[in-house]
Formats: structure tokens, C-alpha cells, sequence
């Protein structure tokens, strides 16, 4: 990947709303070559999107934990990703090594929601859990160091 995508993507990180004008004066390229780069990081899978960060206690979501499972039956099918991917709390689901097999990061509204989330990815997935409640995140969402 060439330097100057690069500085495109970091800039583009930082403020994901950043006009083609001002990536243009930020990296020294025309409007339209930064326009094309743009799209063709975009084409390429590089960019995958843009989204709002949104502040989870002003929506009503002010309780994130990480919920670690595994499976009940170690023979079962590796699914539990498909069979929770309809649950809306779940924000991500990564596969881990160790004595779990995926760890979920979830939000919620209340300690209650949580503990029936909690029931739903059981009965979902035929998973045992383990659960550590966030009580407050210094910092989240950096962007990778180029």
C-alpha cells in the first residue's frame, strides 16, 4: 500500500466525514485524485464503510460487558457465531484461543437486560458463559498506527 493511502486512512479515521477538499489540502493531491483513491480503497475492501460513534449512554446502552462462551457439548457444531448473529445487544464477536471459544461484547441498558441477554445467548447457542461487566472504558476505537 502506498504512503499516501495510508495518510488518507489515518485522516479518514480520525473524522470519517472528512470532505474530499479537505483530504485533498491534507495530503497535497487534486480533488479528484484523492476521490478516486478514496473509491478504490473502498472497492478494494480496505474501507468498508462509515459509520456514527455514538455516545451508548445518551441512547440508553450505558452497560457494556464482555461475555466469553464455549460450548456445552465440545462436539457440537462451531456455529455459535450464526446462531447469535440476530441478537442486536452482541456489537462483536470474536473467535479467541484458549478455554473459551468466542468472546461477545455486548451492550445494554441495565444489569437485568444483561442477565436476560445472558439467557438468550445460552438457549441460542447451547453455550456456557462467562461474563466481566465494563465499569468504565478510558478509551476505545483508536485508529491503527500506520
Amino acid at each position: 500500500m502506498e504512503e499516501i493511502d495510508r495518510q488518507i486512512l489515518a485522516l479518514l479515521a480520525d473524522d470519517g466525514r472528512m470532505s474530499f477538499t479537505d483530504l485533498a489540502k491534507e495530503t497535497g493531491l487534486s480533488v479528484s485524485a484523492v476521490h478516486q483513491r478514496v473509491r478504490r480503497l473502498q472497492k478494494r475492501g480496505v474501507i468498508k464503510g462509515f459509520t456514527a460513534q455514538l455516545d451508548n449512554e445518551q441512547v440508553g446502552l450505558p452497560l457494556t460487558a464482555f461475555v466469553s462462551i464455549k460450548p456445552i457439548d465440545p462436539a457440537a457444531p462451531d456455529d455459535a457465531p450464526d446462531r447469535l448473529a440476530h441478537i442486536a445487544a452482541i456489537e462483536a464477536c470474536h473467535s479467541v484461543a484458549g478455554d473459551e471459544s468466542y468472546i461477545l461484547k455486548v451492550r445494554v441498558a441495565s444489569p437485568n437486560e444483561l442477565e436476560d441477554l445472558l439467557q438468550r445467548i445460552r438457549a441460542a447457542a447451547n453455550v456456557a458463559t462467562r461474563t466481566t461487566v465494563v465499569l468504565s472504558t478510558p478509551w476505545e476505537g483508536r485508529r491503527p498506527s500506520f
